[in-house]
């Protein structure tokens, strides 16, 4: 597994108090197996997005402040940041994604849900399917970039579930129904800072069947290329996230259903699967 140098995560205290905005704090953990002991403590940092209103941590309270050390069990993860922008790359996969120019759409920032929250399907009669995409996260406002210095605008990587009603998908040649839906957009569970991700394994897990995978190696665009394409059009944001695509195999999602994202190096991206409000 290539070396990561430290994990961010973005958290929420089990014992804070009721609030109209609810309290989070951004934690560090520097260990390099994430299941040790060590990799289950972690210290409270400043907000890595210090320019992004959407990325601050909450007032310090006792215990909460910065370089204090809390354990796993005194938080629920959130999505590692609050994105102004969330953007997808369309057709990315191999050779095919090669041949095109790229492409990207944008997701509702509503969208928007963390590891352990639930994805809903309102219509149960859709075809809807999880993507597993390794997903950028903007360190850095970026303009102009090039391929020498797009690395520079990186916080690190997370894991993105970029859901898909694929019968939207036919009739919506925007995608913006097919992919913007509430839910539509896990996140995380984690940023992984300093991450190898030039050939991580890449795959779904549905109901605890291991479906196909690949790897990063077989996207379209790299990294790079993503970061050079958006970036000449528009300025990238602290907390901006860009899911790069899917490269392995997926299947239809039902309500009652288990779905996890898994992207080595990272980890996995847990969501269960209910019905939603509209759904009989």
């Amino acid at each position: 597994m290539p070396k990561a140098s430290y994990r961010i995560a973005r958290v929420h205290p089990k014992d804070a108090p009721t609030s109209h905005i609810p309290e989070q704090f951004f934690v560090r953990n520097d260990a390099e197996d994430f299941n040790s002991p060590e990799g289950r403590e972690w210290t409270v940092i400043d907000s890595p997005f210090p320019t992004s209103i959407a990325n601050q941590n909450s007032a310090p309270r006792e215990g909460w402040e910065v370089g204090s050390v809390v354990s796993e069990n005194q938080f629920t993860l959130l999505a590692p940041c609050a994105p102004l922008n969330i953007f997808g790359m369309a057709h990315n996969t191999g050779a095919p994604g090669r041949a095109l120019p790229p492409q990207a759409f944008h997701k509702a920032t509503s969208s928007v849900v963390g590891p352990f929250d639930a994805i809903k399907l309102d219509n149960p009669e859709a075809r809807v399917e999880p993507e597993a995409e390794l997903t950028i996260v903007i360190g850095t406002p970026a303009k102009n970039l090039t391929l020498e210095t797009a690395r520079d605008a990186i916080l690190g990587m997370t894991i993105g579930n970029d859901v898909t009603d694929r019968d939207a998908q036919k009739s919506d040649e925007l995608w913006i129904s097919a992919k913007g839906a509430d839910t539509f957009s896990p996140i995380g569970p984690w940023i992984v800072v300093g991450l190898d991700d030039e050939e991580l394994e890449i795959g779904i897990v549905h109901n605890g069947q291991d479906l196909p995978t690949s790897t990063t190696k077989n996207l379209g665009w790299g990294v790079e290329e993503i970061l050079v394409y958006l970036s000449g059009f528009m300025t990238l944001q602290p907390g901006d996230v860009i899911m790069t695509g899917f490269p392995a195999k997926s299947q239809a999602i039902s309500a009652g259903d288990e779905v996890i994202c898994k992207i080595q190096g990272i980890g996995e991206l847990k969501n269960p699967v209910i019905a939603g409000a509209t759904a009989s």
